[in-house]
């Protein structure tokens, strides 16, 4: 089967994800909306900068394609919010100039699916597959409860994108229900998989601890550990939450240390670290590989993510696999994981004095973490590890190749450039 994703090709998800389809045999074709590196193993990939994405900042990982592109970032991550929200009026607009030209690459490459791996702007752009040929999406967590409200527009090309497809993939169970009430057919399929494909409890598990490189960062040795794993995401990670807890908590464990992926230098991470005093405690830390996520994983008491928005984090379930106590916002997605005081601990993401007494509470009682570690291994691998998750996928997928996907319910170096160019 050949198909082609509609996705940020930087992102880690979508790497995992064609790594998914080809461990299955899938031919896979890229259109990226965000300028990246050509993926690999792929036949090709695209590029169509919708909405505006050369001047976006993101924590997607990946290098800058350009240094004009790594410019405008670092411009973008100083007023994310006022360019979020002229994204939102505007970005929509760009579908427009984009769609003709995406409905031609579709009828060259011919694919027998389109998958777009979230609603805006990929699935937005896709919903211009031709008749005729199978269009997914995804859902990500905030796609609804986020981004479609952000504008008239953004809500009428939400709707559009739903109306389109022929079926859904989300990872909790409240973005189905959302999506119907966004005028997605209630008889179409629909499918609730972990976004980045399952996580590979083997690999985990057979990963010696990783070993710092020296000058990359260093963590401290026999001392509390508490990782936040989601790096800046304004609009719906709270990290002035986060922040803002560590003082309180310091009170009562002043030992603690706080380690931050994807926040080396970052200038909101430098901000609070240094208006609260915390430099001693905290550790920013640059994106980092896969493997050192998870080796990071494993020696850290807690992983903290307090979140307004969000379905089931991917970094969350790693933590899980990893044995980490997860501390998180109190959402109803979250809840499809994590029952509070058994297997984590969930809080109002607005309340700093909150996530304190969490984090402490859980420091306090290693009984409660060495529990949660068992039953967030049963969790995860009966629900996300990742040949259960990929044998899901496969039929999913099936069904839209045999053609009528409404007849039954759903329980190597790739070249890179912009469509059009020569």
């Amino acid at each position: 089967m050949h198909v082609l994703l509609v996705a940020d090709g930087r992102s880690p998800i979508t790497r995992r994800w064609i790594a998914g389809l080809r461990a299955l045999q899938h031919e896979v074709t890229v259109v990226s909306t965000f300028p990246c590196t050509p993926v690999q193993d792929v036949r090709e990939t695209f590029l169509l900068p919708v909405a505006f994405s050369k001047m976006a900042g993101g924590q997607a990982g990946g290098k800058n394609v350009t240094a004009n592109t790594g410019r405008w970032r670092k411009v973008a991550g100083k007023v994310w919010m006022p360019l979020l929200a002229l994204r939102y009026r505007l970005g929509p607009l760009s579908l427009l100039f984009y769609a003709r030209r995406f409905r031609s690459l579709v009828n060259a490459v011919q694919p027998d699916i389109v998958h777009a791996l979230r609603i805006p702007f990929e699935g937005m752009l896709a919903s211009y597959t031709p008749a005729g040929i199978p269009m997914l999406v995804s859902i990500w967590g905030n796609d609804f409860t986020l981004h479609a409200n952000g504008s008239r527009l953004m809500r009428a090309f939400t709707q559009r994108t739903l109306r389109r497809a022929d079926g859904l993939l989300a990872d909790a169970q409240r973005d189905i229900r959302l999506a119907k009430s966004w005028g997605f057919p209630a008889q179409r399929p629909m499918l609730v998989v972990p976004g980045g494909g399952g996580i590979d409890l083997r690999e985990i598990h057979n990963l010696n601890v990783v070993q710092e490189e020296p000058g990359l960062y260093t963590c401290p040795e026999g001392v509390p550990l508490v990782i936040n794993p989601r790096g800046l995401r304004p609009g719906y990670v709270r990290n002035d939450t986060f922040f803002q807890a560590i003082p309180l908590i310091l009170e009562r464990k002043p030992d603690v240390h706080f380690i931050c992926p994807a926040m080396e230098n970052q200038p909101e991470a430098l901000y609070w670290v240094e208006r609260l005093r915390i430099q001693k405690s905290v550790h920013l830390l640059p994106t980092l590989p896969q493997p050192r996520l998870w080796s990071l994983f494993s020696r850290c008491e807690l992983s903290v993510s307090i979140s307004e928005h969000d379905g089931t984090p991917n970094s969350l379930l790693e933590a899980m696999a990893c044995g980490c106590f997860p501390v998180a916002g109190d959402l109803d997605s979250l809840r499809e994981w994590i029952t509070p005081g058994a297997n984590g601990l969930l809080v109002e993401a607005s309340r700093p004095e909150s996530l304190a007494a969490a984090v402490i509470l859980a420091l306090e009682d290693p009984a409660l973490r060495t529990r949660a570690a068992e039953l967030n291994l049963e969790l995860i691998s009966s629900r996300a590890e990742i040949s259960l998750v990929r044998a899901q996928i496969e039929t999913f997928y099936r069904r839209f190749f045999k053609g009528n996907p409404a007849e039954e319910e759903v329980a190597a170096g790739g070249k890179s450039r912009a469509f059009g160019e020569e």
